[in-house]
């Protein structure tokens, strides 16, 4: 008797993993083919940062080089705000922006502490490289990229 309950309990083993694998055969592919196929990213993606364009005038960054970015990075990823006084202005304008993106956690904590919102976090998930030095970007040339490619 024990030999035929063991028997049941198997086959009945059997059937639910198989109904398992039944169901994942006709279940839609979820697999991206990469290279070809690009999957849409979420809002809420935290890539590395980028500067915003002012709304005023989105051929120059909202940043007036304050520095709190620089002094609210925990890993100390950001490594040269810079800027000057152009004539006619009222405010700074950045002229260099180096972020080391090999240090960057990815907090959040320098988008959080501009005053502006002249920072927000980036859709890039494909960043790839050799070396380290592949990494550290100006972000004002970046945003020229942007600016010409839009």
């Amino acid at each position: 008797m024990k030999l035929i309950i063991e028997i049941i309990t198997g086959a009945y083993s059997l059937l639910a993993g198989m109904w398992v694998t039944i169901k994942a055969f006709f279940s839609p592919v979820v697999t991206v083919q990469y290279p070809r196929e690009v999957i849409d990213i979420t809002p809420r993606f935290r890539g590395h940062i980028k500067l915003v364009a002012d709304e005023e005038n989105p051929s120059r960054t909202k940043c007036f080089v304050c520095g709190s970015c620089e002094r609210a990075c925990p890993s100390n990823s950001i490594k040269k705000v810079e800027g000057e006084k152009r004539e006619g202005e009222k405010k700074k304008t950045v002229t260099s922006y180096i972020l080391d993106f090999t240090t960057c956690s990815q907090c959040g904590l320098c988008v959080e502490s501009c005053p502006v919102g002249a920072i927000d976090f980036s859709a890039d998930y494909n960043t790839v490289g050799f070396h380290r030095e592949d990494f550290c970007w100006d972000l004002v040339r970046e945003f020229e990229k942007r600016r010409v490619a839009a």
